[in-house]
C-alpha cells in the first residue's frame, strides 16, 4: 500500500515537469527535421511528454521501458557500465532510446535518412536536458 502511493506521489511529481519537458521535445524536433515523432517516458513506461504524430505513445513507453530493462542487464552483465542509449535501425527509420537522468528515458524515432551522428549529437544534449527537469521535480517531491 506505502508502495502503491509512493509511486502515485512521484508520477504526480513526474506529471509537473511535462510543459519543460515537451518543450524540449519540440526544440530537438525543430532541429532534427528527420524526427517523425519524440517520446519521453519514466523508466517503468508512463509516458511524461510526447510529440508524435499516429505513434500509439503508450505502446511505444512500454516497449521502451521493456527495452530499457533488457539493455541495462545487458550492459551490466557484459561489464559496460550503466544504460546510455539504445539504437534500433529498420527497413523504415531508426528508434534511439537515450537515458534521461536516473527516472526517465527519451525515445525517438527518426526517418532512414538521418545523420545518425547528429542524431546521438542532438539527442544526447536533450536527454541531458529532460532527465535535470525530470530529476528536479522528483527531487521536490522527496523534500516536500
Amino acid at each position: 500500500m506505502r508502495r502503491a502511493l509512493r509511486q502515485r506521489a512521484e508520477r504526480r511529481q513526474l506529471m509537473t515537469a511535462e510543459a519543460g519537458v515537451l518543450s524540449e521535445l519540440r526544440r530537438l524536433r525543430a532541429r532534427l527535421p528527420q524526427l517523425t515523432g519524440a517520446l519521453a517516458a519514466s523508466a517503468d513506461g508512463l509516458v511524461l511528454a510526447q510529440d508524435t504524430a499516429g505513434a500509439e505513445t503508450e505502446s511505444v513507453a512500454a516497449l521502451t521501458a521493456a527495452a530499457l530493462g533488457v539493455a541495462q542487464r545487458l550492459t551490466d552483465v557484459t561489464g559496460q557500465g550503466g544504460f546510455m542509449e539504445l539504437l534500433v535501425r529498420g527497413e523504415s527509420g531508426y528508434v534511439a532510446t537515450y537515458a534521461a537522468g536516473s527516472s526517465a528515458v527519451l525515445t525517438l524515432l527518426a526517418e532512414p535518412r538521418i545523420n545518425v551522428g547528429r542524431l546521438h549529437l542532438e539527442a544526447r544534449r536533450s536527454s541531458t536536458r529532460i532527465g535535470e527537469l525530470v530529476d528536479s521535480a522528483l527531487d521536490r517531491s522527496e523534500s516536500a
